[in-house]
């Protein structure tokens, strides 16, 4: 009887057997393909695309929101980040946010048509 784990006894047989079961699958045949068969359809029907439009009233929606931030500024003081000015960068944000009024943006794809425009 050897010293060694019966789990390390028995990995030298495991490895024959599969050894054995890739070249039982390497000998074996080919299996045959399948009979190919021809079978015309009309082609599908041509469905007009799906149209979405969505307007959505941003500027005042914006001017609504906008004392929430202004009332956190200092809050985001408290963030430890130095030489970062909070106040000036909610109100570039606002800035940016409310330079989106009038914007317009098309997405045309073969299975639909978005457009949202923001006033």
């Amino acid at each position: 009887m050897t010293p060694s784990p019966k789990a390390i006894r028995h990995f030298g047989l495991a490895a024959l057997e599969a050894r054995a079961a890739r070249t039982r699958q390497a000998t074996a045949a080919p299996p045959t393909p399948p009979p190919v068969s021809l079978v015309w359809t009309s082609p599908p029907a041509h469905r007009p695309p799906v149209m979405v439009r969505l307007w959505l009233p941003v500027t005042p929606l914006f001017l609504l929101l906008s004392p929430f931030p202004i009332l956190a500024i200092p809050l985001l003081y408290l963030i430890p980040i130095r030489g970062m000015n909070w106040a000036a960068a909610v109100f570039a944000v606002g800035r940016v946010l409310l330079a989106t009024g009038g914007m317009d943006i098309d997405v045309k794809t073969q299975d639909a048509i978005v457009r949202l425009k923001f006033f």
